[in-house]
């Protein structure tokens, strides 16, 4: 692996990346959420994801990011993944994003199924993350999102899979 795709995987969040929560939100046809980010012109989708606030718990973290970042919190949890995983920035990246204090992220992924509508879905929120929506098969998952982060949605992918019989 290249600097740009270092990734790894741990029972406790890695120090010196940033604590954060993924959404592996699963749809009405077993197709996965990912947006579309909004601070890109290049194609750069993603699951829902964002940052847990000290003293919160990762599940928390989760229904308040997915309200924060697609507008509702129709979805029932089914499973918060067994490990940390964590992944580097690429370099460029990490120095200006938060100032750069982490190498990248360190991840709690939490699956859930969408309970809602389409019309729940709003990506109009007061800090928009997404210009654009869809779901996806699991399979093309990996095929939409950045390079750096294709070992970590391997991973969700595979941890989750047995969630979409």
């Amino acid at each position: 692996m290249t600097p740009e795709t270092s990734y790894t995987e741990s029972d406790e969040p890695k120090p010196g990346y940033r604590p954060c929560v993924g959404i592996f939100l699963i749809g009405p046809s077993r197709e996965i959420f990912v947006g579309q980010r909004r601070d890109t012109r290049e194609e750069a989708w993603q699951m829902p994801q964002g940052g847990i606030d000290p003293g919160e718990a990762p599940i928390a973290a989760a229904l308040r990011e997915l309200k924060e970042e697609i507008g509702t919190d129709r979805a029932e949890i089914l499973r918060e993944s067994r490990l940390w995983r964590s992944y580097d920035l690429p370099p460029a990246i990490a120095a200006r994003m938060w100032n750069g204090r982490y190498r990248g992220q360190t991840q709690k992924w939490v699956a859930m199924r969408f309970l809602g509508t389409e019309a729940d879905i709003v990506l109009d929120t007061p800090h928009p993350e997404f210009s654009a929506w869809r779901w996806v098969p699991p399979d093309k998952l990996v095929d939409l999102v950045v390079p750096f982060k294709r070992c970590v949605y391997l991973s969700v992918v595979d941890e989750f899979r047995h969630l979409l019989v």
